[in-house]
């Protein structure tokens, strides 16, 4: 074999056996971590109180008797309305006149009062009468302890007629609560 030869073979030896090998060994695949999920330790718990709002229906708050001294006429039997019956409307005969008395507690009338103060409503200060108590025509809303009660009178003749006697109901059902 001549020296051109055997440099031939051993340079193509070479070649074949760099490229079967690398450079370094494969890393073997990292070996699995065991996880625990454990569960929080779970004891019993007491059912949550409900708010005071939610205890309270708007139809115990005003009696139908109440509800018609206020209207001035006699008015059907209460119909409660909400989860928890947190409205509450005492409406007139078919046969008239024309009367309602709608009653809400909770959250409902806060926002009721809210919506009427943010369009600009003009309400009268109703002093000693619950935490507040706010009058505005056809409407008292009284607060106490962070409950609030709206009362709405609905009739086709002048509010102010009624204000004494929406100011004492607010009176009488501030004391409810």
């Amino acid at each position: 074999m001549t020296s051109a030869t055997r440099l031939a073979v051993t340079a193509v030896a070479v070649a074949a056996l760099a490229a079967c090998g690398g450079a370094e060994p494969a890393a073997a695949p990292p070996a699995p971590v065991e996880t625990t999920v454990t569960e929080p330790a779970t004891e019993p718990t007491e059912a949550a109180e409900p708010t005071p709002a939610a205890q309270l229906q708007a139809c115990a708050l005003v009696t139908k008797e109440e509800a018609e001294k206020l209207a001035g006429t006699p008015l059907e039997d209460p119909t409660p309305s909400g989860q928890n019956q947190e409205s509450c409307w005492y409406t007139g005969p078919v046969s008239g006149p024309t009367a309602q008395v709608e009653v809400h507690v909770g959250d409902g009338a806060k926002k009721f009062y809210e919506i009427d103060r943010d369009l600009g409503h003009e309400f009268e200060t109703l002093t000693g009468i619950g935490d507040e108590a706010y009058l505005e025509d056809g409407t008292v809303f009284v607060s106490v302890a962070g409950v609030w009660v709206a009362i709405r009178l609905v009739r086709l003749d002048d509010m102010a007629r009624y204000a004494d006697r929406m100011t004492e109901l607010a009176r009488m059902v501030a004391g409810r609560l």
